[in-house]
C-alpha cells in the first residue's frame, strides 16, 4: 500500500501533468488563433491598416525565412509543427514554473 507521502507525490505529479499538457495547448491556441490575426497575420495575407502592414511597409521586401515571413505564412497557412513544438515547449515550461510558485506554500505544508 501507498503512504500519504507517496500519494501526496502521486496527486502533485498528476496535477503537473495537468498544468503542463493546458500550458502547451493554451499556447499554442493563443499564438495560432488570438496574436497573428489580431496584429494582422490573416489567412488572407496582411490586413490593411494594421500592425504587419505598418511594420511590412517599413521593412519593404519581406526577405525569405525571416521572422516576417514566417508570421506571414503561419497567418494564412498556420503554425508549422516545428513552431507548434516550440511553443509547447513553453507553454510547459511557463505551466510548470507556475505551478511550482503558486503551490509552493501548500507543499511546505
Amino acid at each position: 500500500t501507498k503512504t500519504a507521502k507517496q500519494e501526496d507525490n502521486s496527486s502533485v505529479t498528476i496535477r503537473r501533468v495537468a498544468v503542463c499538457v493546458t500550458g502547451a495547448a493554451v499556447t499554442i491556441g493563443i499564438a495560432s488563433f488570438g496574436i497573428l490575426p489580431a496584429i494582422g497575420f490573416t489567412a488572407t495575407g496582411v490586413a490593411a491598416g494594421s500592425f504587419a502592414a505598418s511594420v511590412h511597409s517599413m521593412i519593404g521586401s519581406v526577405a525569405a525565412g525571416s521572422l516576417f515571413a514566417s508570421s506571414q505564412s503561419a497567418g494564412a497557412a498556420g503554425l508549422a509543427m516545428s513552431t507548434k513544438a516550440i511553443l509547447a515547449s513553453l507553454g510547459v515550461a511557463g505551466g510548470y514554473t507556475a505551478d511550482v510558485v503558486f503551490n509552493k506554500n501548500k507543499e511546505e505544508e
